[in-house]
């Protein structure tokens, strides 16, 4: 009867410690997938997003100046500048760490936007001196104009704010994937919960 119980104990400590190293196999399996679908899911989202528009500005150009120090002339110009322009976000260059022991992903850098403006510039009532003649800097001058103000206007233009929307819906994909594997998402020292805090951290 002794050796009958002693080896049933025996039996039942063997179960429960083959289910024990089962379970915790299986736990660890677990948490490696999981680990490998955000990181994954990462990959996937660490893609160039580009957002496009058009944007058309017209510019007075002028220039005074003297010629031989002292024969004053003037050159003007009407410029008209029709532009494609790009704003985009290489997320490849999103910085951050997982962290598989606590299962937490932390987002320490997220790409500035990077604006790319293509012009195609037309000169309209060109008017200027025979000694003081449009040249390669005067377009180079006018190019550097051109460009400086279509980057104002574009940064206060709905184009911006389009690509921040879909910066933001790139960034929700990896904060659902975290949220339903019961990981914490993290942009540095800031508990991500929800899409409103997503967009917060871009402001």
């Amino acid at each position: 009867m002794r050796n009958f119980l002693l080896g049933a104990v025996i039996a039942a400590l063997l179960v429960f410690g083959t289910k024990y190293f089962v379970d915790r196999s299986n736990t660890r399996k677990i948490e490696l997938q999981s680990s490998d679908l955000i990181l994954n899911q990462i990959k996937n989202v660490g893609k160039l997003v580009v957002t496009e528009g058009h944007f058309s500005e017209v510019i007075n150009y002028k220039e005074d100046k003297k010629v031989f120090s002292f024969i004053p002339t003037v050159k003007t110009a009407l410029v008209v500048v029709n532009a494609k322009v790009e704003v985009s976000y290489d997320l490849s260059k999103i910085d951050y760490i997982l962290n598989k022991d606590i299962k937490t992903v932390v987002i320490t850098k997220i790409p500035k936007p990077e604006i790319n403006i293509n012009p195609n510039i037309k000169y309209h009532s060109l008017q200027y001196g025979l000694l003081n003649q449009y040249n390669p800097k005067d377009h180079n001058l006018i190019r550097k104009k051109v460009v400086k103000q279509l980057e104002e206007k574009v940064k206060k233009s709905s184009l911006v704010t389009n690509s921040e929307n879909r910066l933001i819906s790139e960034l929700q994909n990896i904060y659902i994937l975290t949220n339903s594997l019961g990981w914490t998402l993290k942009y540095n020292n800031t508990v991500i919960d929800d899409q409103v805090q997503l967009e917060e951290i871009l402001d």
